[in-house]
């Protein structure tokens, strides 16, 4: 009964189930421990009716949902610790320190990022503690240390192809590991990415006739841009100016033929007069 007393404090200060806790043990013990009190049988009979009575409420205690903090696949998890009531000890999230390697593949002279970043709680005093490898691996002693701080973030501004090659975070707390994160970053030259896109068109060329690669349908105004507010006004002076220009020669033209009219008829009298005087 002691196993069981302990193990149902352990499990409800752990998870919260105090009461289910408390009602599977009055279901199952206190009724023979009320019988114990008052002497009704043996001792014999109680310590074998108190042992079924503790493995039975073990079973149904264990039956209880229980929400695991852990999230795999790899590193130290304090947080995610669970209390088991079968053996009344917390069982570890007991993944491995080190992550599974991610791979990167990166144009040349492009920027990239890689991130020490885990999806559980860490402690207050991490270390991070970043290393690299010329091959693609994950043994500790091909690794040479790059850097050590808080800096979650390696950034590389401009890859080239010597940057080519693992690298790793290590997260401590207290100078002990928590997580080992890797990362393979492929550094593509410029002529093979010129070449991909070559042979892409090329690959275009040979489709039988009438066939084409279909585009993915692009929702109605994803891609439309509303001109700035002054832009639209520069737009609109524009148009206004040349309305009334258009509106200003349609007034000209006709009183300029009305003026020309009258000239070209006193020109014959004119050159009649010069004739006349000869």
């Amino acid at each position: 009964m002691t196993h069981a007393y302990l193990c149902t404090n352990e499990y409800a200060g752990c998870r919260g189930y105090d009461t289910a806790l408390k009602e599977i043990m009055r279901a199952e013990i206190m009724p023979i421990v009320e019988e114990f009190h008052q002497n009704m049988n043996n001792d014999t009979v109680y310590e074998v009716r108190l042992q079924a009575a503790a493995e039975t409420f073990i079973i149904m205690a264990s039956g209880l949902p229980r929400a695991s903090g852990c999230f795999p696949p790899c590193g130290f998890q304090a947080h995610g610790t669970v209390y088991n009531c079968m053996t009344c000890q917390y069982d570890s999230c007991e993944f491995p320190l080190d992550c599974p390697l991610q791979e990167i593949t990166v144009g040349e002279n492009n920027r990239t990022q890689m991130w020490c970043h885990v999806p559980f709680v860490l402690p207050s005093d991490i270390q991070m503690v970043w290393r690299y490898a010329e091959i693609k691996t994950m043994l500790m002693d091909r690794f040479a240390e790059v850097t050590a701080g808080t800096d979650k973030l390696f950034s590389i501004p401009s890859a080239r192809l010597e940057h080519s090659g693992t690298y790793q975070c290590e997260i401590f707390s207290q100078e002990r590991s928590l997580v080992r994160i890797y990362y393979h970053l492929t550094v593509v030259p410029n002529e093979v990415v010129g070449h991909t896109e070559l042979q892409d068109v090329f690959d275009k060329a040979l489709l039988p006739a009438g066939q084409f690669l279909l585009l993915p349908s692009i929702p109605p105004f994803s891609l439309l841009r509303l001109p700035s507010p002054e832009l639209l006004t520069v737009c609109l002076a524009s148009v206004l100016l040349l309305l009334f220009l258009t509106l200003g020669v349609v007034y000209w033209w006709p009183s300029k033929k009305m003026d020309c009219e009258p000239e070209q008829g006193r020109e014959p009298h004119r050159n009649t007069y010069t004739v006349q005087m000869l």
